[in-house]
């Protein structure tokens, strides 16, 4: 019998379909099953609330799939840091005295539930494996103290605060307790995380889909590209204010901003472009870069060097990143244009290299399966794959 393993409740990003994929093709039987449809139509099998449900109806669904799911999976793997239950933050600045006591009640109500799911699963003898993917761990007060540059710089009280940095603290503190594994999507995340955990790299590609185009040396204008979905968060108004600037000290480009698209859309433009300025605050690049980078698109990005600590010291020496900063991007932008493009075309064909080598949803899905191995054994059971 396959061992069947189940992920949820979240599709972000895309990772836990890929994992599903790729699981399912070396021999597992993957499940995935979200609370929420995904505007981006990412791969699910079973999505638990409608749109049109109620509260009632919502919660009524959440209780009943906690109670007979389970039952019928040997892994349980979560994806952005939590499960059904799926508590809710106990305060939001801004909200009135009566907003104030409902959502605590309801997020005392989750809180609780999900306690008890969390004893249902182990109690039942299933393996449990965490992923934190962004948010779901990053903390403002830690990044303004620890980080020269970080997202919590550029965001207002509504997106990091006292209340949600503690309550992230509690989430994990409670997951570590019942998880056998701990993964972090993105290395300043285990900072915060606790000891043990892993950083595993982004998984959400079928590389056979994603063919390279080296465009970088036709004759024409460089296209740089960015895709600001947080403009803030992204420091895309550094980025423009630093192309203006260039525009007019007469270099050429044409710029191609990638907003309020459909994901093949998006796709398709970045096809286009030749190189990609990803984000300059977060401290490591997102999927997009990873995206780009498939495509044989040099990217600048903002890394920083005190995360690189939790990474191989292999992946380290291969970064094929330009560079930049929040206070240097302009001279980063002014070295890109005026960089030979068969300089460009190499670090493109590196970035692809690179994706292939670190990237690889099948070598990453194999180490996830080597610690399901693990943990089963602990029990006296085994992975079953045909």
């Amino acid at each position: 019998m396959k061992t069947r393993v189940l992920h949820c409740p979240t599709v972000v990003g895309g990772n836990p379909s890929q994992i599903r994929r790729v699981q399912n093709e070396l021999g597992l039987d993957s499940c995935l099953i979200t609370l929420k449809s995904n505007y981006l139509d990412y791969g699910v099998d079973r999505i638990l609330f409608e749109e049109r449900d109620n509260l009632f109806k919502v919660e009524l669904k959440r209780i009943f799939a906690i109670l007979t799911i389970y039952w019928k999976f040997h892994i349980v793997h979560y994806n952005f840091g939590t499960s059904f239950a799926s508590p809710l933050y106990p305060e939001k600045p801004g909200d009135g005295f009566l907003r104030r006591f409902l959502r605590k009640v309801y997020s005392l109500y989750t809180w609780t539930l999900q306690y008890f799911e969390l004893c249902l699963v182990k109690g039942l003898g299933k393996p449990i494996f965490v992923h934190y993917q962004g948010d779901d761990a990053r903390q403002g007060a830690y990044s303004l103290k620890e980080f020269k540059y970080s997202i919590a710089s550029q965001v207002d009280h509504h997106y990091y605060n006292k209340s949600s940095d503690s309550f992230k603290r509690k989430c994990i503190e409670r997951m570590s307790r019942f998880a056998d594994g701990i993964y972090a999507l993105n290395p300043d995340l285990l900072h915060v995380l606790p000891k043990g955990s892993k950083f595993i790299p982004y998984s959400h590609l079928d590389l056979s889909k994603w063919l390279p185009s080296f465009t970088q040396v036709s004759a024409r204008p460089l296209r740089i590209g960015h895709a600001p979905s947080h403009r803030k968060a992204k420091g895309t108004y550094l980025i423009l204010n630093a192309l203006e600037s260039l525009k007019k000290e007469g270099f050429e480009f044409d710029l191609i901003l990638v907003e309020g698209v459909s994901h093949q859309e998006a796709c398709r433009q970045y096809k286009a472009i030749d190189v990609l300025v990803d984000q300059l605050f977060a401290g490591w690049y997102g999927g997009l870069a990873v995206e780009a980078m498939a495509l044989g698109k040099p990217v600048l990005v903002y890394i920083r060097e005190n995360d690189l600590q939790f990474i191989p010291s292999e992946m380290k020496d291969d970064l094929p990143f330009i560079q930049v900063t929040p206070d240097n991007i302009k001279e980063g932008l002014k070295k890109v244009l005026g960089m030979p493009r068969e300089e460009l075309l190499r670090i493109a064909k590196a970035s692809r290299a690179f994706v292939e080598k670190w990237h690889d949803p099948v070598r990453i899905v194999s180490k996830i399966n080597g610690d399901y191995t693990n943990a089963l054994r602990k029990r006296g059971k085994s992975l079953c794959a045909e």
